[in-house]
C-alpha cells in the first residue's frame, strides 16, 4: 500500500509530461517576416488634374477655359449647357467689380467730371458699360421667365446708371445716354411680357410702377419708354380711377396720385412722359 501511494505521488499531471517532451509544437516559430515592396528612387512627376485643379484661382481657371475655347470651338456650346445658370447676385457681384475698379481710376485732386477725369477712366467706364450690356439679355425674355428676376436686375443695373458721372463735355455723355436707351428698352420688353401674364397687376402691386417713375425722374426723362410701357399696361385702370376717387385696396394714397400722373403725362412737373420725348 505504500508502495503504491508513493509512486501515485510521484506521478507527474500530463500537461507536465507534454511540456517537456521535446516535440515541435512546444517550440517558439520565428515571426513571419512582412514582404515590402520596392519603391526605387524617388522621381519628379507632373500633378494628377484633380490635384492640379484645387491649386487654380478662378481667374486663372477662367483664362484656362476660356484658352481651351478658343482653341476647340465645338466645346463652347456644351460649356455653356452645363454651366449653372448665373444668378442676379453673382452677376451684380461682377459688375459690381467693374464699377468699383472704375471708380478707383480717377485721378485725385482733379473735378470728376472734367475732361482729364473723363481720359484717365474712359477705358474702365466702357468696360463697364460693355459688361452691363452684354448680361441684361440674360435677364430679359424669353430668356428668363420670371419677371421678379428681372425686375429686380433692372432695377440694380439702372442704379449702376444713375452714379456714373454727368461729364462736362456734351460728347462724353454718350456712353451713359446710350446705357440709358438700352436699359429703358429692355425695361418696356419685361413691363409688356408681365402685362401679358398678370395684367398689370404684378406691376402695380409689387411697387414697379412706383420705380420706374422714379427711375425716369433720376434720369431726367431719359426712361420715358418704359414709363409709357407702364402707361399701356396699367391703361386698363384709368377710367375706373378717373370715375372714382378711392384708389384700389393695398395702394397707398401717394402711389395713386403717382399712378393719376402717369397716366395725365404730369408727373415729375415740367418733365412730360409723352411718347417719343428725349431728354437729350
Amino acid at each position: 500500500m505504500s508502495a503504491s501511494r508513493k509512486r501515485k505521488a510521484s506521478e507527474e499531471p500530463d500537461h507536465d509530461r507534454m511540456s517537456t517532451s521535446p516535440t515541435i509544437a512546444g517550440r517558439q516559430l520565428p515571426a513571419p517576416r512582412s514582404k515590402r515592396t520596392r519603391t526605387g528612387a524617388a522621381q519628379g512627376r507632373p500633378l494628377a488634374l484633380p490635384r492640379l485643379l484645387e491649386t487654380l484661382s478662378a481667374d486663372q481657371m477662367r483664362q484656362i477655359l476660356q484658352n481651351i475655347c478658343d482653341q476647340h470651338p465645338e466645346l463652347q456650346q456644351e460649356l455653356v449647357t452645363k454651366a449653372p445658370r448665373p444668378s442676379v447676385e453673382s452677376t451684380l457681384q461682377v459688375l459690381s467689380r467693374y464699377e468699383t475698379t472704375f471708380q478707383q481710376a480717377f485721378p485725385l485732386g482733379n473735378r470728376p467730371t472734367s475732361d482729364y477725369s473723363y481720359n484717365r477712366v474712359r477705358t474702365h467706364l466702357r468696360e463697364l458699360i460693355d459688361a452691363v450690356r452684354e448680361y441684361t439679355p440674360h435677364f430679359l425674355p424669353p430668356q428668363e421667365t420670371s419677371d421678379s428676376i428681372s425686375l429686380q436686375y433692372l432695377d440694380s443695373v439702372t442704379n449702376m446708371i444713375h452714379r456714373l458721372p454727368d461729364w462736362d463735355t456734351f460728347q462724353h455723355q454718350r456712353h451713359k445716354n446710350e446705357a440709358y436707351d438700352e436699359i429703358a428698352k429692355a425695361w418696356a420688353l419685361v413691363i409688356k411680357e408681365a402685362a401679358k401674364r398678370a395684367g398689370g397687376f404684378h406691376l402695380q402691386f409689387g411697387g414697379w410702377d412706383h420705380k420706374i417713375v422714379e427711375h425716369n425722374q433720376k434720369s431726367s426723362g431719359k426712361m420715358a419708354e418704359a414709363v409709357n410701357e407702364v402707361n399701356v399696361a396699367l391703361g386698363f385702370m384709368q377710367s375706373a380711377s378717373s370715375s372714382s376717387s378711392q384708389h384700389p385696396p393695398g395702394v397707398s394714397e401717394e402711389r395713386a396720385s403717382i399712378r393719376q400722373q402717369l397716366f395725365s403725362g404730369t408727373y415729375g412737373g415740367h418733365h412730360q412722359l409723352g411718347i417719343g420725348q428725349h431728354g437729350w
